[in-house]
């Protein structure tokens, strides 16, 4: 209502997480849309990039050195976050930084978890519900966490997504000594995923990309186009979905956010920001034709004709100049890790 206030709410991991971000704007020296536009000529922006890119990795480094703080209890990482904020990249590169400090990280998807299509829930439009909690078969995870923990040997399990089942993996672990688990999926910072694993025994990651760059000294750009962008371009690369169908798609997505993911992310132990402020000038170069083949007509011109207009103010950056374990190349493609 414009009569009244909300209530406050305060929020101090996103406050932190922006904080952070804004100190790592000003080492950049970039902080709007035109400021990277007058570094983008080849020497300049593919330095920019390069060191963009190390301050990313120390961020991860440093997350993985918490990790190791509590190396004595910890068993298992727990990685969440809003859609396409990198949380498969941030997952990997964690892993290896575990690995410098002498942990053996196995990576666990939580998709392989999912019900059998027969028993997911269903929406309130009778539409089967994937992201509720209750799409997880959270009691065979948690039987099968305490057995590793316990240090028996476990196989874990497949989702055959075209049949909709679950099987045999065929892959079998067993944690040992300095084995370390992590675990990406949204439902990863509520408790309820994990009801029978001590929470000495589990460190939580949230994983959001929170964009920094501002248009100019008044207008800020939105995090959830940036986000929105990133999944446009990942779902015609990967899936060959065309973006009117990503933007149609997208309410429900934000929804599922609303529901499973933001009510939790103040439960992370660490909270990382995985966007890069450069990165709207090399996705603006495989999102515009994309938007393009939207008609009129279409329902979904509006949202396409919105951020094309947006996006008409960053010069484009050459993908050439993004390294090849950049969370940008989860996105755009030719990346150095397997998805």
């Amino acid at each position: 209502s414009p009569d009244r206030l909300e209530p406050f709410q305060d929020d101090p991991l996103l406050y932190k997480i922006t904080e952070d971000s804004r100190k790592r704007s000003q080492i950049l020296g970039i902080t709007s849309v035109g400021s990277l536009n007058r570094i983008n000529a080849p020497k300049k922006i593919k330095e920019y990039i390069q060191i963009a890119e190390t301050l990313m990795n120390k961020h991860i480094a440093e997350a993985a050195d918490k990790v190791a703080e509590h190396a004595d209890t910890v068993k298992v990482v727990l990685i969440a976050g809003p859609s396409s904020s990198g949380k498969t990249t941030t997952s990997k590169k964690l892993a290896i930084q575990l690995k410098v400090l002498g942990f053996t990280p196995i990576i666990i998807s939580l998709d392989d978890y999912f019900v059998n299509r027969d028993r997911t829930p269903l929406d309130e439009n009778g539409q089967p519900d994937f992201e509720c909690l209750e799409a997880l078969d959270v009691a065979y995870l948690n039987e099968q966490l305490i057995e590793l923990f316990e240090g028996k040997s476990v196989e874990l399990p497949s989702y055959d997504f075209k049949s909709g089942s679950r099987k045999p993996s065929g892959k079998i672990i067993k944690m040992t000594g300095r084995e370390i688990l992590i675990m990406e999926g949204i439902h990863g910072l509520n408790d309820k995923l994990t009801p029978k694993i001590p929470k000495e025994h589990k460190i939580k990651i949230y994983v959001s990309a929170l964009t920094q760059i501002n248009l100019d000294a008044h207008n800020r750009i939105s995090t959830t186009d940036n986000r929105l962008i990133r999944r446009i371009v990942r779902d015609n690369q990967f899936r060959g979905h065309s973006a009117q169908k990503t933007i149609n798609m997208w309410p429900s997505v934000q929804r599922g956010e609303r529901l499973h993911i933001f009510p939790f992310q103040n439960n992370a132990d660490i909270a990382l920001n995985t966007a890069l402020d450069y990165e709207l000038g090399v996705l603006k170069v495989y999102v515009e034709p994309l938007l393009r083949l939207i008609k009129p007509q279409d329902v979904e011109y509006s949202e396409a004709k919105r951020i094309l207009n947006f996006l008409e103010f960053f010069a484009p950056i050459p993908a050439q100049y993004v390294p090849d374990d950049s969370i940008v190349r989860e996105f755009i493609g030719e990346s150095s890790f397997k998805y």
